[in-house]
């Protein structure tokens, strides 16, 4: 399900518009096992002013539930507090270590701690999404969806 923070289509910062399943207001309805933010600004900006993303991100964690962001979105992880004590990833520059003292900085292309998946941008966004399938679906199903895009 893809939730936009307010009805209606969404324009990305290359110009790419997104048409959301649903609202974010309505998705707070459901329960998931896993909730990714997406990278790119101004969106990844727009995520971590939003409270009701915070409340979504601590209840997930509180939940032992799976929460991941690629390139600039890691930071609204650590805005929330969801990085304290972690080892996590992100777009250069995003999750610095003077904003974010607590945070063990990587620039591994994917960082797993715990149920929190990081990625640093449009260029480890496959490997980001290959771990993401493994942690929903298993490595088998992982494995089958990375052959079939017959990456080298």
């Amino acid at each position: 399900i893809t939730a936009g923070l307010k009805p209606g289509p969404v324009k990305g910062g290359r110009g790419t518009i997104i048409v959301p399943d649903m609202s974010l207001d309505e998705a707070l309805e459901h329960r998931f096992d896993m909730v990714v933010l997406p990278g790119g600004q101004p969106g990844a900006t727009y995520l971590e002013q939003d409270q009701r993303i915070r409340k979504l991100l601590q209840e997930m964690a509180a939940n032992k539930k799976v929460t991941a962001a690629i390139c600039a979105a890691p930071k609204v992880l650590a805005t929330a507090g969801l990085l304290d004590g972690k080892q996590a990833t992100s777009y250069p520059g995003s999750v610095s270590a003077a904003e974010f003292p607590k945070v063990k900085i990587s620039t591994d292309p994917v960082v797993i701690d715990g149920n929190i998946v990081t990625s640093r941008g449009p260029g480890t966004a496959m490997d980001f999404t290959l771990v993401l399938i493994e942690m929903l679906a298993g490595a088998d199903v992982s494995r089958n969806v990375e052959q079939a895009l017959q990456r080298p």
